[in-house]
């Protein structure tokens, strides 16, 4: 890693721990399928991996990722300037556009099947197209996950124009509107793609909450969402 590099994260350290005495770097970019950066202290010793698409961005960016991961080492508050720049450079359209691309070509998608035991995401899908759509959306991959997760029930990636499902939730007890609620909050995420709003990302704008509050069974399905 460049001493430049090395100069950012010895200030950035300096400013997270402002007495305590310098630990030896090992900096370095990494391949990662998405920008991810890791740190960990080992033996005294600081690693850091960087996203290498991070490798061109501008000085004051990096320094406020410097700070980021070494507050967060050291447990320390996450200044809200260093926060706010980093987003705001990762809502960039290139960079947004070079992560998109990263993703497609690194990332994995293991996909399973849309047919289940109990429920086929496909039909879901489409009865839910036709009721809410107008029959408008153009259908992504749909899968069931390969494990039962309690953690993550269901997401949308664009990366890979994909609509993942938890396992947990084909079960012949499982009531078919948990599992279109899921569908559906998924579908207005394929409608309504995150932006940013200033430095802040808006997963959920209101046009998104003002859609989902219209799925009849909106409130059952999120008091059995929480039961599990």
């Amino acid at each position: 890693m460049s001493p430049r590099i090395q100069q950012i994260f010895s200030q950035a350290y300096r400013e997270v721990r402002p007495r305590a005495p310098f630990p030896e770097f090992h900096l370095e970019f990494f391949p990662f399928s998405n920008i991810n950066n890791t740190i960990r202290l080992r033996e005294g010793k600081i690693y850091v991996r960087m996203s290498d698409l991070l490798s061109g961005a501008p000085d004051d960016v990096l320094h406020a990722i410097a700070h980021i991961l070494l507050a967060k080492l050291y447990r320390k508050e996450i200044e809200a300037r260093h926060a706010a720049r980093y987003r705001r450079y990762l809502g960039r359209r290139d960079v947004a556009s070079k992560a998109h691309l990263l993703r497609q070509e690194r990332g994995r998608k293991v996909l399973l099947s849309a047919d289940g035991r109990t429920y086929n995401l496909e039909t879901v899908f489409e009865d839910l197209n036709q009721r809410f759509f107008h029959g408008l959306l153009a259908r992504p991959l749909m899968t069931w996950s390969r494990h039962a997760s309690r953690q993550n029930l269901g997401h949308y990636d664009p990366a890979h124009n994909t609509i993942v499902i938890s396992r947990v939730f084909d079960q012949p007890d499982m009531p078919r509107y948990a599992v279109e609620y899921l569908v559906y909050h998924e579908m207005l995420h394929l409608k309504h793609p995150v932006r940013l709003n200033g430095s802040r990302r808006c997963i959920h704008p209101k046009a998104f909450q003002e859609e989902e509050n219209l799925f009849p069974e909106l409130d059952k399905a999120k008091q059995l969402l929480k039961r599990l």
